[in-house]
């Protein structure tokens, strides 16, 4: 069996709620539902969809960086957002991130995420085949 590798951000929630950052499994890269907070836990930019979906795209990047692969090892994306009419802000942003290497993406209206001025979470699958 693969050896897994974790790594974890420092946020508050991780301890609580029981989960890793993002974790490595052989070539397989797996990135952790990424809310748009600062390293002190406050959320980034409130009523921004464009700033908090780059936040949370800043802080997969750092995570996909601490396993040894970068945002071109993306193979899918899934945007969560609670206003779905805003898609122009976060389609955006994640066009800077992976535009070059496109991988297959979803976004998806929530009723709501945990705090109620996140407007986006974004969940990460990548793939290292170098």
């Amino acid at each position: 069996m693969s050896e897994v590798r974790r790594v974890f951000s420092g946020s508050p929630w991780e301890p609580v709620v029981g989960y890793c950052r993002a974790l490595r499994v052989g070539s397989q890269i797996f990135v952790s539902g990424t809310a748009p907070v600062d390293d002190n836990g406050e959320v980034v930019a409130p009523g921004d969809g464009y700033a908090q979906a780059k936040c949370c795209f800043d802080r997969v990047r750092k995570a996909l960086q601490a396993l040894g692969v970068d945002c071109r090892h993306v193979v899918r994306t899934r945007m969560f957002v609670t206003e779905i009419d805003r898609w122009e802000e976060f389609a955006k942003a994640h066009q800077e991130y992976f535009g070059e290497t496109p991988p297959v993406a979803t976004m998806v209206e929530v009723k709501s995420l945990i705090d109620p001025q996140m407007l986006i979470e974004v969940e990460v699958e990548a793939f290292d085949s170098d």
